[in-house]
């Protein structure tokens, strides 16, 4: 038991330098609800931020300022009205909007200075104003015209951590009130970055809140780690039909789609996290399935061919099973005899699952050595291998694959294997089968 707590102990430390080595000098977007700062986790993040910059990741920051300004505009007896969750006011309360998006990046920056960390705040950003639609003058509102890039460029290479206000200005200097989450999703996406997150107040995206297609995972406390574009789209597409939202879950359904945008057009991953979790962030970088919710195009995790250098993960995938008597123990001289015949399950670098199909004479084959780390039990992972070595077995013209099993046959049931006899087995594999074991024969015609 001390041996198996050690071995996750190690695991997740594993992951930790694996993805410091992957995501090193890679560009970062965080987008920061400006109701975080009042939260008791805010110092935290800053801290956690800091944490990222260290290790070098490059780090960008783009403070949310909407609660900021609508608490300033009230105060001082403005009045302004909202369209599709634009803000709409003359020119006159440019300088009071000015004043909270500048308040809200200098109280990240003086944080980050408590950090022994160089912020920049800067106007990379050129705006244009929306003008007129369908008859409504959306007067101080912008739209993002360019963002200079070169000139951010050259302040990450220095080393600093660069701060943009929800602000733009015109080619004469007019300044736009723009969406601070529209300007975080436009700098990943120019930059190419690794990674845009949404850091938000308590938003999240469960089986509670919305309505998730059945292909898609849900983790055991009922939120959704991941989806890919194709994913995402059914989820946007079953919720929009059936869906009937508050002004929170559209706010979700509009992050969706902007990391959806954001994937589409070079952004490696976006995650929405909830920011009301002390340690998000790094646990959402640094761990395979993260904290909140991330959305990716398709080069997260996926089934391939074992090779030989997988040969000591795959030994320590199985240990685990193997001390609980669900696997037999293999060597690595058997898996280098027939590695050809497993397959691997990688997540990001790491591998979490592996597989084999075993051929015989009489056209039949076996899957065996079936294992999924435990962290990632909930993701479907078991199913997936399954069903990528029926295909197999079919593709080999196969008429039946069968399994032996002593704890796991419920779990292969629901698969639409169904019990067998130890007879039926091929006299090869037959032999093998000890009654001290009692393995029960589970099988499925092809």
């Amino acid at each position: 038991m001390k041996a198996q707590l050690i071995y996750n102990k190690a695991e997740r430390v594993r992951d930790v330098l694996r993805y410091i080595s992957r995501f090193k000098n890679s560009v970062i977007v965080i987008h920061i609800d400006d109701s975080l700062v009042d939260s008791p986790f805010y110092s935290s993040h800053i801290r956690d931020i800091a944490y990222l910059h260290e290790v070098g990741l490059r780090v960008i920051i783009v403070p949310g300022a909407k609660n900021h300004i609508d608490t300033l505009l009230k105060n001082a007896g403005l009045q302004w009205k909202e369209v599709d969750g634009i803000r709409i006011t003359s020119e006159k309360e440019m300088s009071i909007i000015k004043m909270a998006s500048f308040d809200m990046s200098n109280k990240i920056m003086t944080s980050l200075a408590e950090e022994h960390l160089t912020a920049v705040i800067g106007n990379w950003v050129k705006a244009r104003g929306k003008g007129v639609i369908n008859g409504m003058d959306f007067q101080s509102a912008g739209e993002i015209d360019k963002i200079n890039i070169p000139a951010l460029n050259a302040v990450l290479e220095e080393g600093f951590i660069p701060i943009f206000p929800c602000i733009g200005w015109s080619s004469n200097g007019k300044p736009y009130n723009i969406s601070s989450i529209n300007l975080a999703a436009q700098v990943a996406t120019e930059l190419k970055a690794e990674k845009l997150f949404f850091l938000t107040h308590g938003k999240q995206i469960s089986n509670e809140e919305f309505f998730i297609p059945d292909n898609i995972s849900v983790a055991p406390d009922g939120f959704v780690p991941a989806f890919n574009l194709e994913e995402l789209d059914a989820f946007l597409e079953l919720n929009e039909n059936l869906g009937n939202f508050s002004i929170e879950k559209k706010h979700i359904i509009n992050l969706l789609k902007i990391a959806r945008t954001s994937c589409s057009h070079g952004v490696s991953r976006t995650h929405i996290v909830n920011g009301l979790f002390d340690g998000t962030l790094p646990c959402e970088i640094f761990s395979d399935l993260g904290s909140g919710t991330m959305i990716y195009q398709n080069n997260y995790g996926g089934i391939r061919t074992m090779e030989k250098e997988d040969i000591p993960a795959v030994l320590n995938l199985i240990r685990p099973f193997v001390e609980q008597g669900i696997l037999l123990p293999r060597t690595e001289e058997s898996l280098l005899q027939n590695y050809n015949e497993y397959i691997v399950y990688e997540l990001d670098g790491g591998l979490k699952a592996c597989a084999a199909l075993h051929f015989y004479d009489d056209n039949q084959g076996e899957i065996a050595a079936v294992a999924v780390d435990s962290v990632c039990s909930h993701m479907g992972i078991g199913p997936k291998l399954i069903s990528y070595l029926l295909d197999k077995a079919k593709e080999n013209k196969l008429s039946s694959v069968f399994i032996l099993t002593t704890q796991t046959s419920d779990w292969f049931e629901k698969l639409g294997f169904t019990l067998s006899t130890v007879d039926s087995l091929p006299a090869k594999r037959k032999e093998k089968w000890t009654k001290e074991r009692g393995s029960k024969v589970l099988r499925i015609d092809l």
